[in-house]
């Protein structure tokens, strides 16, 4: 019902909100999403310009939320990669179906409303809430710094 744009970039949110006033590397992003690193890096950019995470060039640089993860919508995640939209008229602009949807698109508009409402109402720290952290592997997370290389 989304795109993998969105799923890429509700993936790199996840990760960052694990990680709240810390800056992440690209490279640690796309290991531990499994996004590609090119790909992901445009993904990071369009959440940027949405005011959804900060950014820092640079060694020592990444990116980070730019509020509490309690503060954003998986919703806003999504519609700033690819909004999902509800279906008002008829898609093949069919003139005798105007706002009179046919079963198909009614069905796909209520498929819709209910992304829009579960995505709306869950928020970043909504899937930080299980003892199971999101997407990423916690046992390398745990043991990989910011930037990629092992603690001690």
């Amino acid at each position: 019902m989304y795109s993998q744009t969105a799923e890429y970039a509700l993936r790199a949110m996840a990760c960052l909100a694990l990680r709240p006033n810390v800056l992440v590397s690209t490279n640690v992003l796309a290991r531990e999403t499994k996004v590609p690193s090119n790909y992901l890096s445009k993904v990071l950019q369009t959440l940027a310009n949405a005011g959804l995470i900060e950014g820092r060039r640079g060694v020592g640089g990444g990116y980070k939320l730019s509020r509490d993860p309690k503060d954003t919508t998986l919703l806003q995640v999504i519609n700033s990669v690819s909004p999902v939209e509800r279906i008002t008229s008829c898609p093949l602009g069919l003139q005798n179906h105007g706002p009179n949807l046919c079963p198909l698109h009614r069905r796909a508009d209520m498929a819709a409303a209910a992304v829009i409402e579960i995505f709306g109402n869950t928020t970043l720290a909504d899937l930080l809430t299980n003892s199971n952290k999101p997407l990423c592997d916690t046992e390398k997370t745990a043991k990989l710094s910011v930037h990629g290389s092992l603690t001690r």
